[in-house]
């Protein structure tokens, strides 16, 4: 039988699950199906991301943060990263900025469309990462912008049951080395890691 993931949170994370739950009362953040087990659906499934950041990396973006699944969680997670949340939502921007004065975490939030963010006044990521927010190939379309000129550029997308399915349309217009970690909060999910992408 496989082993559960452990759902113990830290106190931070603790502070972030109430204040999801609190705010999803006057705004949608997350699927109102997902709240009674937000701890493993969202905030252990942000977490598993964790050990695919290369050792190394010191800049994180996370585009089309929502609520801060996993870009937020990351940013609490790993203090030593910079993380940029890019969210064009006003509200889901003003939850995040909550979340970060409430757990002490500092976090760079952009309000902007990530077509409109324009290589970020040239911060250049070391990694990119991004959850339920499109497809694998319009999500590296959305990114070009950043990994066309840094082959070594990280990218980390979970996806469901159709990541096999991705992959193989995405190929048909990129190049890439693609890595497969099994999910674990979801069976039929995997983790993709990307780099030296390329566009055909």
């Amino acid at each position: 039988m496989a082993k559960q993931p452990n759902t113990t949170l830290s106190v931070k994370l603790n502070k972030y699950h109430e204040l999801l739950l609190k705010w999803s009362k006057v705004i949608n953040l997350v699927a109102p199906s997902t709240l009674p087990d937000a701890k493993m659906r969202h905030f252990v499934d942000s977490t598993q991301i964790i050990p695919l950041i290369p050792a190394d990396a010191k800049t994180l973006f996370d585009i089309g943060s929502g609520a801060g699944f996993p870009g937020m969680v990351l940013a609490i997670e790993c203090p030593n990263l910079s993380v940029h949340l890019i969210e064009s939502d006003t509200k889901k921007c003003s939850f995040l900025a909550t979340i970060s004065r409430e757990t002490d975490t500092p976090v760079l939030i952009h309000n902007r469309r990530i077509e409109s963010v324009d290589k970020l006044d040239g911060i250049k990521p070391d990694v990119i990462t991004a959850r339920a927010l499109a497809s694998l190939g319009e999500l590296l379309a959305l990114t070009e912008q950043w990994w066309s000129n840094n082959p070594q550029v990280t990218l980390i997308f979970p996806k469901g049951a159709k990541a096999n399915e991705e992959i193989a349309d995405a190929q048909k217009s990129y190049q890439f080395h693609v890595e497969l970690v099994p999910s674990q909060t979801d069976k039929l999910a995997q983790i993709l890691v990307l780099r030296d992408i390329k566009k055909l």
